[in-house]
């Protein structure tokens, strides 16, 4: 029996289905999860001592690959200082100043610990300034594991959500109206119903948890229309793409095709931590004058603004700013997946695939698609099969196929030769 193997039948006797993350555990792809020993650069190695090809990143924030010398060098400084105090400290200043000046449709932010914290926190905020209750979210679009947010879609649209969590209960998903990814009419429609009494639309503008779709130009263009028409304010999800597709995140690769467009909260996470836990939601301060403790709408956190999460993040996002980074991040990321898509042609399978900065994504079909529904008929064990044969070939993709992947400026052009190589040997 391999130590994975071992790790994981001791991990299922003290923890729930054996991880702390429900995708960590193979049950998509089947199979022993990989526990990681440690990560260098492009590389993480497991319990078994192989080595493979890091394409999740920790699911986004591994921007600069893992063990960076500037970032670790932060980490180890701050460490030595103290490791939490329940105060306020200036890097928490100077780490908001970096993102502020990145993010022009942000005025403050609130530092937090996760994504989760940070989106259900950006929709308390909504609430609390407009004081209305009810919001819009989409199907296939992931927010983090709050009661509201792990809604699916009812009966129609003038009925509300359901739950999709046992523990959940009925009257916390009332407020949530969900939507199809891209359906135009069925936006308008919706607001059209429900328009005066949404406090936000919450959207991620490529969605990570359905691989990888974008938010169409069109449609993120009608719906920032309709939001500011009817006063909802519209809630950008950046946990996943923020600094990941670009220095100015997903809303400046928008804004270069919307006159004008900005979100009223954005929400962030993964690249601003560097790996460590933190993630921040902001907008502007006639917004943020609603939060504790200037306002009446609470929120708080012992280990918000950690000063050992500060100087990693702090540090990442210095290092993603040096000149050429992004552009050199996006060749890389631009020769894997068109690649990919050479080789699985010449083996003729189904095959399409989209990216942006640091980010990308696949599917085992013929055109890339728009919702989630379409998503949904992925072949699945095709998939399965092929994330095994990359596994064996020591390549670590997602272990499911409805997770975006990730490239970091660790990743050099052998690793992406040998990422190739065995892929086509794997579709072949």
């Amino acid at each position: 029996m391999s130590k994975n193997q071992t790790l994981f039948e001791r991990a299922q006797r003290v923890i729930p289905g054996g991880v702390n993350s429900p995708v960590r555990a193979f049950r998509a792809v089947g199979g022993t999860p990989r526990f990681i020993t440690r990560g260098d650069g492009a590389y993480i190695y497991d319990a078994d001592g192989q080595r493979y090809i890091d394409y999740i990143g920790s699911w986004g924030p591994m921007i600069l690959g893992h063990g960076h010398p500037a970032v670790l060098e932060a980490v180890i400084s701050a460490a030595r200082e103290g490791f939490s105090y329940g105060a306020p400290t200036e890097r928490e200043i100077e780490l908001a100043e970096e993102i502020l000046k990145l993010v022009p449709s942000m005025e403050q932010v609130r530092l937090v610990s996760s994504g989760t914290e940070a989106t259900m926190s950006a929709i308390r905020l909504a609430r609390g300034a407009t004081g209305r209750s009810k919001f819009i979210k989409f199907e296939g679009c992931y927010h983090g594991h709050t009661d509201a947010l792990l809604v699916k879609a009812g009966s129609g649209l003038a009925t509300f959500g359901h739950p999709t969590s046992a523990g959940v209960p009925e009257e916390v998903a009332q407020h949530t109206l969900v939507l199809e990814f891209n359906h135009l009419a069925q936006l308008e429609e919706a607001f059209l119903l429900h328009g005066k009494s949404l406090a936000c639309v919450i959207i991620e503008p490529i969605a990570g948890n359905m691989n990888f779709v974008r938010t169409q130009v069109a449609y993120m263009k009608r719906l920032r229309e309709l939001c500011t028409e009817s006063g909802a304010l519209l809630v950008l999800d950046e946990v996943m793409t923020g600094f990941r597709v670009g220095l100015a995140s997903a809303q400046g690769l928008y804004a270069q095709l919307i006159p004008g467009f900005k979100p009223d909260i954005s929400v962030f996470g993964k690249v601003i931590g560097g790996g460590m836990p933190l993630a921040a939601f902001g907008a502007s301060r006639e917004i943020m004058k609603h939060l504790a403790p200037l306002g009446g709408v609470y929120q708080a956190g012992t280990l918000s603004g950690n000063p050992v999460a500060t100087a990693c993040g702090l540090a990442t996002l210095r290092e993603i700013q040096k000149p050429g980074f992004f552009e050199a991040l996006s060749a890389k990321t631009r020769s894997l997946v068109d690649g990919l898509a050479t080789v699985a042609k010449a083996n003729g399978v189904p095959f399409s695939v989209d990216c942006e900065g640091g980010m990308f994504g696949f599917f085992l079909m013929d055109k890339l698609p728009q919702e989630y529904q379409t998503v949904m008929t992925t072949d699945k064990a095709r998939f399965n099969q092929f994330f095994h044969a990359m596994l064996d070939a020591g390549v670590y993709l997602a272990p499911a196929l409805y997770e975006a992947g990730f490239v970091s400026a660790a990743h050099s052009e052998a690793d992406i030769e040998a990422t190739l190589a065995a892929a086509a040997q794997a579709l072949r």
